[in-house]
């Protein structure tokens, strides 16, 4: 149950990294509790040589990682450090390891308005991948207007959703590809607004909506509600170690994926790193890698 490296979270960037420090003929561990946004992301498009749905292309860096890893289906609870080991403790075991590379991603944002908890799974839904079959045939909004939220809006109405985008500006941030795409399926785009609340009886009935420059609330009949307002990093297992983080949470590193503390990485979603793609995701976990090697051999 020692190793030279532990990597806690089992998408791009850990599974990079898996890859990497295996090959550098160092022991290594990578442990997997919730699954991978990636496995949610319906079609991939802009990582070089792939194209298909995100959960295939996790699925092959998986495989291709555990030749070089040990594989363990655990939550990483508490992580101390002694003289010699950093000591990762999950639910069942616990395990030794001389340096950790944190590659714990993030989870979704909510909006933080009433109805949003009540109809979680009833009419709420954070994944439009995970639940979108529930809608078939059925009127939902898509609320955000990056990346996601038009990835989202694009494959509910693929799957025969009635689907209208809510954006609190006059513009998207999405990639002009993705924009293209939108609109080349005359999905309707709400703009200059934001939910206020989400109401229903058992289910979700409708969303009361604000124009914020009319300054007016209007009412908007649906039967589901999809949030993509960007992600929060998992980082606060790291911050119980002495890892700095900066004022939205995301773990500092430095050019080498280094933290403040002494054998600690960090790569992916959860770094302040200006783009949040799986492509990154992967140089960071290489990068990563490396250090420790370096940190362990040099």
């Amino acid at each position: 149950m020692e190793y030279d490296v532990a990597i806690v979270g089992c998408g791009p960037a850990g599974l990079t990294a898996a890859i990497y420090s295996g090959r550098y003929g160092l022991k290594t561990v990578v442990f997997e509790s919730l699954p991978s946004q990636l496995s949610t992301v319906p079609f991939i498009e802009n990582y070089p040589g792939f194209e298909g749905s995100g959960y295939e292309l996790l699925e092959k860096m998986k495989e291709q990682a555990l030749k070089y890893a040990d594989h363990v289906f655990d939550n990483v609870v508490e992580i101390k450090r002694d003289e010699k080991f950093f000591i990762l403790k999950t639910k069942n075991s616990e395990y030794k390891a001389k340096t950790v590379i944190f590659a714990t991603g993030g989870r979704h944002r909510e909006l933080g308005v009433p109805g949003e908890k009540e109809f979680i799974g009833r009419g709420v839904s954070y994944c439009a991948t995970c639940d979108g079959h529930f809608f078939r045939g059925k009127k939902v909004i898509v609320v955000g207007g990056g990346n996601t939220a038009l990835t989202d809006a694009i494959y509910l109405k693929e799957i025969g959703c009635d689907v209208t985008v809510v954006h609190r500006r006059d513009k998207f941030r999405a990639e002009k590809a993705l924009q293209e795409e939108l609109f080349k399926r005359n999905i309707p785009v709400i703009w200059n607004s934001i939910v206020v609340r989400i109401e229903g009886k058992q289910k979700v009935e409708r969303v009361i909506l604000k124009d914020s420059v009319k300054n007016e609330e209007f009412t908007l009949d649906v039967d589901g509600v999809f949030i993509a307002v960007g992600t929060k990093p998992q980082t606060e297992l790291a911050a119980s170690i002495g890892v700095e983080r900066d004022h939205m949470g995301y773990i500092k590193v430095d050019k080498k994926q280094r933290t403040n503390v002494e054998g600690v990485f960090a790569a992916g979603d959860c770094c302040d790193n200006p783009l949040k793609q799986v492509v990154t995701a992967c140089g960071d976990g290489a990068v990563a890698a490396n250090s420790a090697f370096e940190y362990l051999n040099l």
